[in-house]
């Protein structure tokens, strides 16, 4: 007999007791007065009463008049970007999120598998729970060569905090081989996912890479969620620091139920983790679009635990782990109460849990030392045609889109023109294996900004990327190769904001209400220089990231997204 039983029957006290409160049954979809007995860290019962097993050591949560869900989980994140998380975790315990499944998409592009294994080896000691995808980036080959055979990856799928594979955007996988398929392989083999980037993908295309993915978060209309279930994909809405798509979530759930829908925030950063909270936002903007009450919690618990084999979890029925939320109103998704693994770790404003230390290797601390050669930063006048080369046009967003610019010539260079909107963006290799070079072009649509920013903060690739003009290039370029890797905002060779991210050049090991406050002085320094982007900080470290439409940077050239080519400033 095992150790939950005999609270079940009522024969042992229970170490835990959650009293008075409307149980969600996500099974039913709705919700029951029940208690909530747990013994050693586990569910063993919800008794009508549990009178019965209340001894003098039980601890006793009163719930009354509260709703009692299962801990929440999000179900697409990306914790190896901006804030380490060992520093942060405590904010999206406190607001009921107790499970995260992440993205390695900022430690793995520079270090592989051992990027993996660092991200799990850091949260492995705290009271929340990280369950990780692996990368497929490094294997990829589209824009550059891959930069890691897949081999490694594919064996960190035995893992068991290890779920799938993580997002492939589309263009990389439909109608062409990649080495990606290797891992697709194995993960089928394990019985793991495959998470999907399916930004622009639709019909035929859809179709076929359906045949491959398992989820995807990139549905941002109600039909695109339809299409995306229809074709047997699980979709994940998502509200965070980059998008917030719920209202898809909302148009789409009259029609297909909350069965084949989860909750995510795709990233939510250090100003918006401290200021609006984690999944207790995602959780009532969904029930703001019209998704019942039920339904919504179901989405950030149970739904996601099925989705990605997290069997001991996202349900409070025997046998479950005990990570449990008290909400003390619906509408507004007030957490006062939660337990991790059986432990009260948050109760009424008072919390357990506190920002831990980190040690990482050396080697992270140290992986920015780019270019500051002036050759780099220039463009040769002999690249235009006719006084003409190509160049990226910011849109919103992440979207950016292919233009034509004719910049001015200083004697052999073509140069920014930062009073019209016309700057140089550089961007440059700091792969292990690099150089430390890449590829000078033009930028337009981010607004007249004067001087230059500079940041390793970029998505899916490991570089340092530039935008502005003159020699504030390469003072910001200096500034972040200075600091192992951040931000850096100059002008007139002053450096006028900075944010550290010194953790393999993309995360800050600072407190995180420090590292809110900085991201806030860099927005700020970027808007006084005349940045008009409606998310600067946002637009350029997606300048290097080809699973939004339709160029971006790569170190060799333009990525044209839609030709999946490398292109040059010369027109064609």
């Amino acid at each position: 007999m095992n150790d939950l039983q005999p609270v079940a029957l009522g024969e042992e006290n229970a170490d835990l007791v959650v009293r008075g409160g409307r149980v969600l049954v996500p099974e039913l979809g709705e919700f029951q007065a029940r208690d909530v007995a747990v013994q050693n860290n586990r569910v063993a019962a919800l008794p009508e009463d549990a009178d019965d097993v209340v001894g003098e050591e039980t601890e006793v949560v009163n719930a009354r008049d509260r709703v009692v869900a299962p801990g929440f989980i999000d179900a697409h994140t990306h914790l190896d970007l901006h804030q380490t998380f060992e520093n942060a975790y405590h904010y999206a315990l406190e607001s009921g999120t107790t499970t995260v499944v992440s993205e390695v998409t900022g430690f793995g592009p520079a270090f592989g598998a051992e990027g993996v294994e660092e991200l799990l080896a850091a949260t492995s000691y705290l009271p929340i729970r990280v369950a990780a995808t692996v990368p497929p980036q490094p294997t990829i080959e589209t824009f550059e060569p891959a930069r890691e055979a897949p081999g490694e990856l594919a064996d960190l799928l035995g893992d068991p905090r290890i779920v799938g594979v993580g997002e492939t955007d589309w263009i990389h996988a439909v109608g062409r081989d990649t080495p990606a398929e290797r891992l697709y392989e194995r993960a089928a083999r394990e019985g793991k996912t495959v998470t999907g980037h399916g930004a622009g993908c639709s019909d035929e295309k859809l179709q076929a890479f359906a045949s491959i993915v398992d989820d995807d978060h990139e549905a941002i209309s109600g039909e695109g969620i339809v299409e995306r279930v229809a074709n047997g994909i699980h979709a994940i809405g998502r509200y965070g620091s980059i998008r917030d798509d719920v209202e898809a979530v909302g148009d789409a759930y009259e029609e297909v139920g909350a069965s084949e829908l989860s909750l995510s925030t795709d990233g939510m950063w250090p100003r918006e983790l401290v200021r609006e909270g984690y999944m207790d936002v995602v959780v009532r903007r969904a029930i703001e679009e019209g998704v019942a009450p039920a339904d919504a919690l179901r989405m950030a618990t149970l739904n996601p635990a099925r989705h990605f084999g997290l069997s001991d979890r996202g349900s409070l029925a025997p046998g479950n782990l005990a990570d449990i939320v008290v909400i003390d109103d619906l509408e507004s998704v007030n957490v006062t109460t939660v337990v991790a693994d059986g432990e009260v770790v948050y109760d009424n404003n008072e919390t357990t849990v506190a920002p831990r230390a980190y040690e990482y290797p050396d080697r992270f601390y140290d992986s920015v030392d780019v270019s500051t050669d002036p050759g780099q930063y220039r463009v040769p006048a002999n690249a235009a045609d006719d006084g003409a080369v190509r160049a990226i046009e910011h849109d919103h967003g992440l979207v950016s889109l292919a233009t034509t610019v004719e910049p001015p010539r200083e004697g052999d260079d073509l140069v920014a023109d930062p009073e019209s909107g016309l700057l140089k963006a550089v961007l440059l290799d700091r792969h292990p294996d690099g150089d430390g070079t890449g590829f000078a072009g033009f930028l337009t649509g981010f607004g007249a900004f004067e001087g230059a920013v500079a940041t390793s903060v970029v998505w899916e690739v490991p570089g340092v990327l530039a935008v502005g003009s003159g020699e504030d290039l390469r003072t910001a370029v200096a500034h972040v190769n200075e600091m192992g890797g951040g931000w850096a905002v100059v002008d007139d060779g002053e450096v006028v904001a900075e944010l550290p991210a010194r953790v393999a050049g993309v995360c800050s090991d600072l407190e995180v209400e420090e590292t809110a406050k900085l991201y806030d002085a860099v927005a700020s320094a970027l808007r006084t220089l005349g940045a008009t982007a409606d998310q600067p900080m946002l637009a350029l470290q997606t300048l290097t990231f080809p699973g939004v439409p339709a160029l971006k940077m790569s170190f060799s050239g333009y990525a044209d997204v839609f030709a999946r080519e490398t292109v040059g400033l010369a027109l064609e």
